[in-house]
């Protein structure tokens, strides 16, 4: 945790200087350009293909089973937040889920109306007051800023898949059929995207930061554009 800090604090105080949300906008269409021909020629394929052969039961098991491993973290960084009630409904989900729900693939704990939270450590260090950072595309993981991206190694270091898991190839063999699956359920908002936006770069980008600015701030509407300029 120390470390995370730390790491934190080193970005936001190197980019202290910088003025409005994408600073690094030519670099960061490269890495968008990058990431759709990745996605154009491997990602949505693969999707596709998995799509096709999974069948829905299967399919939204799968999805449940990574979002049981997800309420892990979530719980963590509600209890950081100093939200102890969704910590421990985020707790009561995993348990029930994990057992009742068979490891998680079946969501007894929603009908039992335990809620599912979206935290992470990116919300947690923006309720702790730190900025956000420029806006950054990272390779394949996508939108980003650097307090994200610090958020982002926090909750990998959490997650049960990387600490529980002994084998190597187990770990990204699971990684990746969450990738997968994922990109799967997108396969609809993808097409969305295409038909919708004149400049899709630049509605990704606000899309990101509209959307990360209602997640750390629950909501509310006070006005609190700190979160996405560096002062």
């Amino acid at each position: 945790m120390r470390l995370v800090l730390l790491a934190s604090s080193l970005f936001l105080s190197a980019c202290a200087t910088t003025q409005g949300p994408d600073p690094w906008e030519p670099f960061n269409r490269s890495m968008y350009n990058f990431n759709e021909k990745l996605d154009e020629y491997v990602a949505r394929p693969l999707a596709k293909g998995y799509r096709a052969i999974t069948p829905d039961p299967v399919d939204r098991g799968i999805t449940r089973f990574f979002a049981n491993l997800d309420d892990v973290q979530v719980a963590l960084n509600n209890l950081l937040q100093g939200k102890p009630g969704q910590a421990v409904s985020d707790v009561s989900r995993v348990l029930v889920n994990s057992t009742i729900g068979l490891l998680g693939f079946l969501d007894p704990a929603s009908d039992l109306g335990l809620e599912k939270h979206e935290e992470d450590f990116g919300q947690t260090l923006g309720k702790w007051g730190f900025a956000s950072g420029p806006y950054l595309v990272l390779p394949v993981i996508g939108p980003s800023n650097i307090r994200d991206t610090v958020g982002f190694a926090g909750d990998w270091v959490v997650n049960p898949i990387y600490r529980r898991v002994d084998s190597a190839t187990v770990s990204w063999s699971l990684y990746g059929i969450r990738y997968v699956d994922r990109r799967a359920d997108l396969l609809g908002a993808s097409r969305v995207l295409e038909s919708a936006a004149m400049d899709p770069y630049s509605f990704v980008r606000d899309s990101y930061l509209q959307r990360r600015h209602h997640l750390i701030s629950d909501g509310k509407s006070e006005d609190e554009s700190d979160d996405f300029f560096i002062e």
